[in-house]
């Protein structure tokens, strides 16, 4: 049953799903060197025997468990004669390519580079520790997920309707339960659920000899049989050895007692030793609890020292009570304060303070000793003295928190910490200088970055929170910023960009820019409007589905609110993420005239600007957002920018032309003609400051599918 094409292939969506960068490069046969790293039975050889269906270059395929540097030079030798000769690439397959030595590695350096072959290696250990650096810097490195039980279902649905390969000849029943429990049990693991499924047909007494229509029943019974005890994906020396433990100890550190006990009896059912258990929680008693709980370390210790005596299985109770005390109490990471005295250390060589020296040896020779003061010969056994060196006077590395026993010593560190301080200060008082700084100078340095980073800015603001996955998809509609482009482009390396463009000098200036990419790492760019009513029936739309959206300064057209439109188009828990300018909202022009004219002419003019800004540009509605069925407005904020600007005659030619729906239209359309001239003569460049303040701001505005509620309200 395994997939011969794409279409066939289940699972993994993140990296194969429509309009992802590794679907495309397939289907357009544009391979580079590939790297699939994941669990047993999630597809990675399949995928490559796919990739050998879909390709004109020659495919070659070893395991480097039985394949060593004699095969690979053949190998690389028939592939040198192929491109040679006729031109033709070769891709070489490489199972468990881990499993390869340094040198094996090294031989596919070469010709990787030249181009000779291209590799597609599988392995289920991590390529960044396991496999040769310089391979893996020339390869792109897919990581593929264990298969959901949807994904499962799916596979044990085409095999039950295959009729060639598959048992469509059958008739297969489960009963309740069963098919669940073979689902569940397998874990991810397709060849375990499809060999546990062949195991239960074909053992079924009443499939035993198969004859076609046969009808075969299968219980919950017969499925616990086949299927039985899943193996525990574990090496002790790998990766997942590396990841469980990590696992446990940030469910330890994170006061979960649920998943601590989970990965503990992982690591206990593969069989890692119970002591190496006990060591890292010794440090975690000491690490992530402290001083908020200093019994924490005696209970581990006392509970690693009954499992010393009594052993296994009974050994198991010690280590559970061990993990849940950790779990379950206080946390405190304030022993980390002895890497920052490490740290003073190692920059500079302190002496100790002449009153903290030994005095048994020195003190009538160097006064060594003189002007300690005793701690037991004052009130409450404690003194307010000078401990650090003087270099250090008043450094402080040790923070406690407000947890467990710690919280209780809190006060009283801090309190003593602040009297001694004090007490330095009157020793040697710190001379503090200050000086106003200059507003002038401060404005004027403001304006500037402004204006050389203001767009960058609003770019920042948008995009960091938009929580792109590197293998999402990202519609931006309409294409009109090409900075936003290429900025979204290269947070989905393995997913893919997909942008609207219905302006030729727009999309003209991003093809120019695409030129030097291979043709199916290139962005997809649909020339259509969202004018066009049916927009989103584009042949190049259609298939396809978004984690993201992005709309870039519109939300409505055609009078439908676009992020309705889109909602089906959304994957599940996708985004859509919104800018609308505001213009109405930041500087008006009208501030350039203040105080130039006369408060009844600005009055006027000001009257007519309002109306401008609501006919021409009305403010939008959180309303709008709030009533939508499937999507929840998660952010609704302000975003403003002051900038710096000079009042060109381009600048100022959209503001001051004479015609209907003008800026000029609506302050000067209650004016005489001496005025309006008075007005557009006042609104020349040689006429106004070479450089203006200027405000600019936008709404952001974040949608969720089926996303949590967490509203922030600007004022607009």
């Amino acid at each position: 049953m395994r997939p011969r094409t794409l279409e066939e292939y289940v699972g993994q969506d993140h990296i194969l799903g429509e309009g992802r960068l590794l679907r495309r490069a397939i289907r357009a046969d544009q391979l580079s060197s590939l790297i699939f790293y994941g669990p047993p039975g999630t597809g990675k050889t399949t995928l490559a025997r796919v990739i050998a269906n879909n390709t004109a270059s020659r495919f070659v395929s070893m395991n480097a468990v039985l394949s060593g540097v004699k095969d690979l030079r053949e190998a690389i030798e028939e592939a040198r004669q192929a491109q040679d000769l006729y031109s033709k690439r070769t891709i070489l397959f490489v199972d468990e390519v881990h499993r390869w030595n340094k040198s094996q590695q090294d031989a596919l350096l070469p010709w990787v580079e030249k181009g000779t072959i291209v590799l597609i290696g599988a392995t289920t250990e991590n390529p960044y520790f396991e496999v040769n650096k310089a391979l893996v810097s020339r390869s792109r490195v897919f990581q593929l997920r264990g298969l959901t039980e949807e994904n499962l279902r799916q596979i044990v649905t085409q095999t039950l309707q295959d009729e060639q390969r598959g048992y469509g000849k059958w008739q297969v029943e489960f009963e309740t339960d069963a098919l669940d429990h073979l689902v569940r049990v397998a874990s991810g693991d397709a060849r375990s659920l499809l060999n546990a499924l062949q195991l239960a047909v074909e053992t079924t007494p009443e499939s035993f000899p198969p004859q076609e229509n046969s009808r075969i029943h299968i219980t919950l019974a017969a499925a616990e049989e086949s299927i039985q005890q899943k193996a525990v994906l574990y090496d002790k020396e790998g990766d997942y050895h590396f990841d469980t433990i990590s696992a446990f100890i940030k469910s330890l550190r994170g006061s979960d007692p649920d998943g601590a006990l989970y990965w503990m009896a992982r690591m206990v059912k593969a069989g890692e030793d119970p002591r190496y258990i006990f060591r890292r929680m010794l440090i975690s008693a000491s690490e992530d609890v402290g001083m908020a709980d200093p019994y924490a370390l005696g209970v581990v210790e006392a509970a690693a020292s009954a499992y010393d005596r009594v052993g296994l299985p009974e050994g198991h109770f010690h280590l559970t009570q061990a993990a849940l005390y950790l779990a379950t109490c206080a946390k405190s990471n304030s022993a980390l304060a002895f890497f920052d005295a490490l740290d003073a250390v190692e920059k500079e060589e302190a002496e100790v303070p002449n009153h903290l020296r030994d005095s048994n040896r020195d003190k009538h020779s160097f006064g060594h000793g003189k002007g300690y003061k005793y701690p037991h010969a004052f009130r409450d056994h404690w003194v307010a003295q000078q401990y650090l060196p003087g270099t250090l006077k008043g450094r402080i590395f040790y923070q406690p928190t407000g947890q467990g026993y710690e919280g209780t010593i809190q006060t009283q560190v801090i309190r003593q910490r602040e009297e001694q301080l004090d007490r330095m200060l009157e020793e040697e008082p710190e001379i503090l200088t200050f000086s106003p700084g200059d507003k002038e100078r401060d404005r004027w340095i403001r304006r500037v970055q402004g204006t050389s980073s203001s767009r960058k800015q609003l770019l920042k603001a948008l995009t960091e929170p938009m929580q792109i996955g590197r293998s999402d998809r990202i519609l931006l509609a309409p294409l009109r910023w090409n900075q936003l482009f290429w900025e979204l482009f290269r947070k989905v390396p393995e997913g893919g960009l997909t942008a609207l463009s219905d302006r030729e000098d727009y999309r003209n200036l991003v093809e120019f820019s695409m030129e030097s990419l291979p043709e199916s790492e290139r962005p997809l760019l649909v020339d259509c409007s969202l004018k066009d009513p049916q927009w989103l029936d584009h042949p190049d739309l259609h298939p396809l589905t978004w984690e993201h959206v992005f709309l870039d300064g519109i939300l409505e057209q055609q009078e439908k609110l676009l992020p309705r439109v889109l909602e089906e188009k959304l994957a599940p828990n996708g985004w859509i993420t919104g800018c609308l300018p505001l213009p109405g909202a930041g500087s008006r022009l009208s501030e350039v005239l203040k105080d130039r004219i006369e408060d009844k002419l600005f009055s006027q003019i000001k009257e007519g600007e309002d109306l401008f800004y609501t006919e021409r540009a009305p403010l939008p509605q959180k309303e709008q957002l709030e009533n939508l069925a499937h999507l929840k407005l998660v952010e609704w904020t302000l975003f403003s920018i002051e900038e710096s600007l000079s009042p060109n005659a381009q600048w100022l030619a959209p503001w001051i032309k004479d015609q209907s729906g003008s800026w000029f239209h609506y302050v000067s359309r209650n004016q005489n003609e001496e005025v309006a001239k008075t007005i557009r003569a006042l609104l020349q460049p040689e006429k106004l400051p070479s450089s203006i303040p200027w405000n600019r701001k936008w709404l952001i505005y974040r949608l969720r599918k089926e996303g949590k509620i967490n509203i922030q309200e600007p004022e607009i």
